[in-house]
């Protein structure tokens, strides 16, 4: 058997966490199996459905590397499919026409509640002699049978058994038309000899139902695997207050699609006690045996963890090319690509995602100084720039700029000034960089080079004498 799985998401929204690991599994269960992944777009709900999402998803799989074989099918353009299969249900006497009107089911439905009983259509029109001169407005029914179980077996989550006298005949098609969900599904996966269906457990309770339209149409039941929800540290159900939930905001964020998929793979898989896995490695290892069934909490410091320990498996000059867009962000064009990368290097332990490792690296290629006020105020106060002062001439006579002959100058200035090292380095990092926070001071020296060195220190005494209240010029 030829393993065909899809991932089928609807553009009411932007491909979100919990679809992305869907997309995940099945993505990693046909690349082992050799078999065929599909991506269907699931578009029928006309009002919500967009052409913004749907670019909006196809793009966050391509960033995240998820290439399907076939598709994008869209359920829009297989209108005429659905068509036949509702007329073959009909023929065949596993469907009906219900003409209930919606106020007989609202009160069908208060009814049942009122009683304590679980609201299910009364089945009043399923033995109805068909027809074909009613014109009145109806629904076409699912004829489910009346008694019996429905057993699913779950890769996941094991044996699940549902009785058949609570699944109700479904509609399959509303009184417009439009066809229903749990219809065009299986209609979908039969068309497309889907072999297994992976998807969150939410569905579970679809399934039975869709399980029974299989027999109607006597096509074999693919494989089932209900996968676990992503929960919040509240315990519920993953959602926008739990902070960002595309993967479209991850990839703005700055994290790596691998780090992004290396986390949700692990969101409900175990795999012994190894954390950080390639795409290939993923492949040769995924198993529904150890993916959980109860909901995974999605922990946001873990991610960070996780995608700080891709951003280390970069080179330099890979990982300065990752950032460039970011920086671009800003305005900020490194037109160096070796002085770039020994920049974003010099900072790369100190970032959690590509965005912060550009943030904070971004002194380096700004064409001036954008001044911290506090740190103005305390470092480059009147001992900070009589320091910066007796610095410079020191910094032009250095002829290798190179760390030692950097650290002798440092030395020789802190001994005729009777100062500590603090003293001299900090009034040189507010300068050099507008904050007292940098990578080591001699690194910074080393990469910006003498030339701007020397110039960002002149534009700080400028600012600083401005700062402080002084107009005066600078000695």
């Amino acid at each position: 058997m030829t393993v065909r799985v899809r991932f089928a998401p609807s553009p009411t929204g932007h491909l979100h966490i919990g679809g992305a690991r869907t997309a995940l599994y099945n993505w990693l269960y046909a690349r082992q199996h050799h078999g065929t992944f599909i991506l269907r777009i699931e578009d029928t709900d006309r009002e919500r459905s967009t052409e913004e999402y749907t670019h909006s998803i196809l793009d966050g799989m391509r960033w995240l590397g998820l290439d399907w074989d076939e598709g994008p099918i869209y359920q829009t353009d297989r209108a005429q499919i659905y068509h036949t299969h509702l007329n073959q249900l009909l023929r065949e006497e596993n469907a009906y026409r219900c003409f209930c009107t919606p106020e007989r089911l609202e009160q069908l439905r208060t009814e049942a509640l009122a009683a304590g009983r679980k609201p299910t259509y009364d089945r009043r029109c399923r033995d109805l002699t068909p027809d074909a001169h009613d014109t009145r407005p109806c629904c076409i029914r699912f004829k489910a049978p009346l008694t019996g179980q429905t057993v699913v077996q779950d890769m996941v989550r094991g044996t699940v058994t549902f009785d058949n006298k609570e699944l109700d005949d479904l509609i399959l098609a509303r009184s417009d038309g439009t066809p229903t969900y749990n219809f065009v599904v299986v209609v979908d996966d039969v068309t497309m000899q889907i072999t297994h269906v992976i998807r969150g457990d939410d569905h579970l309770n679809n399934t039975p139902r869709q399980m029974l339209l299989y027999a109607a149409f006597n096509y074999p039941t693919p494989l089932f695997a209900h996968l676990p929800m992503i929960l919040g540290s509240d315990r519920k159900r993953l959602s926008k207050r739990h902070g960002a939930t595309s993967v479209i905001a991850y990839q703005q964020t700055g994290y790596l699609p691998q780090a992004l998929l290396n986390y949700l793979a692990r969101l409900g898989w175990s795999h012994g006690d190894q954390e950080i896995f390639t795409l290939e490695e993923m492949v040769r290892a995924f198993s529904f045996d150890h993916v959980g069934r109860a909901g995974a909490i999605f922990n946001p410091e873990k991610l960070d963890w996780v995608n700080m320990a891709h951003m280390k498996s970069f080179s330099d000059e890979e990982l300065a090319a990752r950032v460039e867009p970011f920086l671009a962000e800003m305005g900020l064009v490194p037109h160096d690509r070796d002085y770039a990368a020994r920049a974003i290097a010099s900072e790369r332990e100190r970032a959690k995602t590509l965005r912060e490792l550009a943030e904070i690296s971004a002194f380096y290629f700004r064409p001036s100084v954008v001044w911290d006020a506090p740190a103005v105020a305390k470092w480059l106060d009147a001992d900070g720039q009589r320091i910066l002062q007796a610095m410079t001439p020191m910094l032009h006579s250095v002829e290798t700029w190179n760390a030692d002959a950097l650290k002798e100058t440092f030395s020789a200035l802190q001994a005729r000034e009777n100062v500590k090292f603090l003293q001299v380095a900090q009034p040189l990092r507010v300068a050099l960089t507008g904050t007292t926070t940098s990578p080591g001071i001699y690194d910074v020296l080393t990469i910006m080079g003498k030339t701007t060195v020397l110039h960002r220190i002149e534009q700080a005494l400028v600012h600083a004498k401005k700062a402080h209240g002084y107009s005066g010029p600078v000695s």
